[in-house]
């Protein structure tokens, strides 16, 4: 929260909400934060802490701590290295990087600086074409992991971003002058950092798309790609065209745990899209459990949303994830000191996560268990 207050300081008050920002009155936001505080850790004592084992394994592949480095869009409005910088950042803390479709660097740029583990995120469009076009450029690229994100039937009203009449990338103009001369260092940043664009669709092949190099209104582009007769076919399809592990990104019931459960589907990421989507949604926090009691170990679980501090971590896996997931961490980091503060932000939580292992009397992730906490109010619906 220190590096989100700095990037507020730091970036125009249009750039910051949009990171900032989600859905109506922003309730959903914050309440997948606070249901964390709901949990309360039941610690043991006088246990050898003096090693403690971070690592885990997700999807059959090791990780440095079980936390993965969510997709952002339109990266590069917080500083010019964008997901180059996340990308890197995440390999050297050792956990996966996720590339949005919407990213303003492209499939092949982070696999040339990120030899670790790299996800790509999928909106399904309206052109399947150019979908399969992008996830086969990933696999090609040594991407491991698709992410296909299914909360998106239609774009949330994000009215902070109405109110401003925010557009990406910002146009100049008389009110972005002002902003910019109370924010020198983004705005020096924003001018010679070259175009910002989608880059994954601007690197396809007669895509036909608009790229986002010219303002847009962020929600109109998104109605006018997102393919609102998305289902559970299309997920299936997915795996015509792709050999590795498929994670179903935005699972916000027991009942449709159950069926990516039924698929075969190898991980589910329980997520409400950082509240920026349907207000009223649940926290992610809360329906670990009744997923897992509802699915077993069919799948892997990951928590996404929420997470500001490393003992929500141990939280969400002592509730029966298998990892967490988090966007806005890096953003805040990248938006207060770039590359360096994307560092601080993975260095927070994994250095939390281990403080609060050792607090708990816990000395490797498989010692995690639900009799960790005193789980919250479970939602079975």
């Amino acid at each position: 929260m220190d590096l989100r207050a700095i990037a507020k300081r730091r970036l125009p008050s249009g750039v910051f909400d949009y990171i900032d920002g989600a859905a109506e009155d922003e309730r959903s936001l914050a309440r997948s934060m606070t249901a964390f505080a709901d949990i309360e850790f039941k610690p043991r004592v006088l246990r050898d802490v003096s090693e403690i084992d971070t690592t885990t394994t997700l999807l059959g592949e090791p990780m440095a701590f079980p936390f993965i480095a969510a997709p952002t869009g339109f990266t590069r409005i917080a500083h010019s290295e964008g997901e180059l910088a996340v990308a890197r950042a995440a390999g050297r803390a050792g956990i996966p990087f996720t590339l949005s479709t919407l990213s303003t660097r492209s499939i092949e740029e982070i696999a040339a600086v990120n030899p670790g583990r790299n996800w790509f995120q999928v909106y399904v469009w309206k052109d399947r074409g150019l979908v399969e076009e992008m996830v086969r450029r990933a696999g090609a690229a040594g991407f491991d992991t698709i992410v296909p994100t299914v909360d998106l039937a239609t774009f949330g009203r994000r009215e902070r971003d109405v109110r401003r009449g925010f557009e990406l990338p910002p146009k100049i103009g008389l009110d972005t002058i002002v902003d910019g001369i109370r924010h020198p260092s983004w705005t020096w940043d924003f001018l010679t950092g070259g175009p910002i664009r989608f880059a994954n669709v601007a690197a396809s092949e007669g895509s036909g798309k608009r790229d986002g190099t010219d303002a847009i209104n962020l929600a109109a582009y998104a109605n006018e790609q997102l393919d609102p007769s998305l289902s559970w076919d299309d997920i299936e399809w997915f795996r015509s065209i792709w050999n590795g592990p498929i994670v179903v990104k935005g699972v916000q019931s027991v009942a449709d745990a159950r069926i990516a459960a039924d698929l075969g589907i190898e991980a589910i990421a329980i997520s409400n899209h950082g509240g920026r989507q349907l207000e009223g949604s649940p926290p992610p926090i809360e329906l670990i459990a009744p997923v897992r009691d509802a699915i077993g170990d069919a799948c892997e679980i990951i928590c996404d949303g929420g997470i500001r501090r490393g003992a929500d971590i141990v939280k969400a896996l002592a509730l029966g994830a298998d990892a967490t997931m988090g966007g806005r961490a890096h953003f805040f980091g990248l938006g207060a000191a770039g590359e360096r503060g994307v560092e601080l932000a993975f260095g927070f939580l994994h250095d939390e996560f281990r403080r609060a292992m050792a607090l708990n009397g816990l000395r490797s992730v498989s010692e995690i268990t639900p009799d960790v906490v005193s789980p919250p109010r479970n939602r079975t619906d």
